[in-house]
């Protein structure tokens, strides 16, 4: 079958998998942002309790797999009465792995912040959430711009992971057509290709 032929028949699957994908990578990026700011500000905290829950944090889902944490979150949790649909199990598993890397990005770009503008800070008798918000994070935010955009795309290649919990989006989708067609080239070539324009897209 010409790869016409093959988007012909199966281009609206791959089309509403890509759609499932991006929905994934965006919410995934909203649960990563939220947890890497939290974190990596935490691991600068002053009180230990702040400091301790960000540090088991970062070091449990950088330490262990994206797979077991998607499973622990989706097979194990309801054994603990806490239930998530396959989907929301999904952008909360990749975004909390990725929030971990992203929280050294952000302690990093915080503790790169000359000395000076922290002390300038105090100097006006700014309270610590104050001096934070308006002097530190905005000259951080534009040093941790560029490796998140790196991790970015990490996190959407992290995305097919959740077509193993039936989530589905384009892995899903291939696979299935894949099973039933033996169409390997035709199938895991255009995810490949859509999966590489999508990235470019993070890239550009």
């Amino acid at each position: 079958m010409s790869i016409l032929e093959f988007l012909q028949n199966y281009g609206q699957a791959l089309l509403q998998g890509t759609l499932v994908t991006c929905a994934q990578f965006l919410l995934a990026t909203l649960v990563a942002v939220a947890a890497a700011g939290a974190a990596g500000i935490g691991k600068l905290s002053s009180k230990w309790p702040i400091r301790s829950v960000s540090v088991v944090y970062i070091e449990i889902f950088r330490g262990t797999s994206l797979l077991v944490q998607l499973y622990w979150i989706f097979f194990v949790l309801p054994l603990f009465g806490l239930t998530l649909p396959n989907f929301t199990a999904g952008y909360i598993s990749v975004g909390l792995n990725i929030g971990a890397y992203g929280a050294e990005i952000v302690r990093g770009a915080i503790e790169s912040v000359p000395r000076g503008q922290w002390e300038a800070g105090t100097a006006l008798s700014m309270p610590q959430g104050v001096r934070m918000r308006r002097i530190i994070l905005p000259q951080a935010l534009a040093i941790m711009l560029p490796p998140w955009g790196n991790l970015l795309i990490e996190l959407l290649k992290g995305t097919a992971l959740v077509s193993l919990i039936s989530v589905a989006d384009l892995m899903f989708q291939t696979r299935q057509i894949n099973a039933s067609t033996y169409l390997s080239a035709q199938a895991f070539g255009t995810a490949l290709i859509i999966y590489y324009i999508l990235a470019r897209f993070l890239i550009t």
